[in-house]
């Protein structure tokens, strides 16, 4: 759903989102900001355009304790067992036979 969306959407959702978590935890913006190790106004800023470093990004899920989310956001997707054994296949050595030369009768 969200590859539908522009990449500025996506940011303002999940800026959104840092928010609501943060409500939700009875965190105001300055304790977040001094548990992410972050200014007033950059917590200010990703919350409103979710606009901010990766690190910072990080740094604010660990504070919410939220840092668990993060470990599909680039995850490779997973294959069922006969697509696995299929790639191991492709990816498997293989050698060509040399010509056979044909041979000459004594004579």
């Amino acid at each position: 759903m969200l590859e539908l969306q522009s990449p500025q959407v996506v940011c303002r959702m999940l800026g959104e989102r840092i928010r609501a978590l943060r409500l939700a935890r009875n965190l105001s913006q300055q304790e977040l900001a001094d548990m992410g190790g972050a200014s007033l106004s950059t917590v200010r800023r990703l919350e409103a355009t979710g606009q901010g470093s990766l690190q910072l990004v990080v740094q604010v899920a660990q504070a919410l304790h939220a840092a668990q989310g993060l470990q599909t956001l680039f995850a490779l997707p997973a294959r069922s067992i006969a697509e696995a054994e299929a790639a191991v296949q492709l990816s498997a050595r293989q050698r060509a036979r040399k010509p056979r030369v044909a041979q000459r009768s004594g004579g």
